[in-house]
């Protein structure tokens, strides 16, 4: 049974809407109304405690938005997110224990600081430690646990590789003894034999120091690798949710099946495959009912009227009313 201690993050259907008006005399002048970009709308989950809560979904989904709002660089539209007991106002006390991966390590870290700088800042910035010997130990421990050398410390950006930059950023991450990681596509940008080099750091130093992570990706290989716990989200929707293995084995929502069907497969490389047809709907005037309907060969007359709701138990929801009705899911890819 899950208590209220064991869960690190709470969404309580959070939304993001940005005014995408052009300017008020424009808008007089050619008699255009305001247009809002729905970025997020409306999603709620619960994150517990040391384990690997992944969202996922093709670009454009508000997947990134969220994780900013997580780490509170963008307020929520409508509400709320807690972390822990902190919530609304207080949140920037949450600040040290969460802390952000970013997608890039080459637009990620001051090209004019040495190493030791860049990791140091978070601990300086915060008063964790007052005496730079203890902050000069406190560098060297980071680097070794991210698999590192001391000698780096005094060492720029651009003498590193593309993951070991990124080995520099976690590093940085973990400078507040922050228990709670938002990584937000922190290895898309890397070729894929460094991927799993620091995806498996990521696992390890997430045992070895009871981590919780919060995993935006778009690549579903990689959330397999990592989650214990999936959302699916389209059009700044979750879709689909549930734990890891159950969602994997057993996706329900149409979606997340051709999401999978990405996945090579070296058992089976000449399976059957249902190519992701279409192109994601404008944001700013998504279609009526089910957002994915236009795309969907599981699609009926209900599904381009009414939006549907998440249903369905802890290990698996679904927001899809054809499949709710009882139809088979594996027709989705068909």
């Amino acid at each position: 049974m899950t208590t209220a201690i064991d869960i690190m993050l709470t969404a309580e259907d959070v939304a993001c809407w940005f005014d995408v008006s052009p300017p008020w005399l424009a808008r007089v002048v050619e008699r255009r109304p305001r247009r809002v970009l729905k970025a997020v709308d409306g999603v709620s989950f619960q994150i517990k405690r040391g384990t690997t809560f992944s969202i996922v979904g093709e670009s454009g989904c508000g997947k990134s938005t969220l994780a900013r709002m997580v780490v509170g660089l963008i307020r929520p539209t409508r509400g709320r997110l807690r972390f822990g007991t902190i919530s609304g106002r207080d949140w920037a006390a949450a600040t040290p224990r969460m802390q952000m991966i970013f997608q890039d390590p080459y637009a990620s870290l001051n090209p004019r600081w040495r190493v030791a700088d860049i990791v140091a800042e978070p601990i300086r910035e915060l008063g964790l430690m007052r005496h730079g010997a203890d902050v000069a130990t406190r560098i060297n421990e980071l680097l070794g646990l991210v698999g590192l050398a001391r000698s780096d410390a005094d060492r720029y950006p651009h003498e590193f590789s593309g993951g070991q930059r990124q080995r520099i950023s976690i590093a940085r991450a973990l400078a507040t003894e922050a228990h709670f990681l938002v990584c937000d596509e922190p290895t898309s940008a890397l070729d894929v034999s460094v991927q799993a080099q620091i995806l498996n750091l990521m696992r390890a130093l997430q045992a070895e120091l009871n981590l919780t992570y919060l995993f935006i990706s778009h690549n579903m290989a990689v959330v397999r690798h990592m989650s214990t716990e999936i959302a699916v989200m389209y059009l700044g929707r979750i879709v689909e949710q549930g734990l890891a293995d159950s969602l994997l084995a057993a996706p329900q929502h149409p979606y997340t099946r051709l999401l999978l069907d990405t996945i090579p497969d070296l058992e089976a490389p000449n399976r059957s495959r249902a190519p992701l047809g279409g192109e994601v709907p404008n944001p700013i005037d998504p279609p009526p009912g089910c957002s994915f309907h236009p795309r969907c060969a599981m699609a009926v007359d209900r599904c381009r009227s009414v939006a549907p709701v998440l249903r369905g138990g802890p290990a698996a929801q679904v927001a899809c009313d054809v499949v709710a009705a009882g139809a088979p899911a594996a027709t989705a890819a068909s």
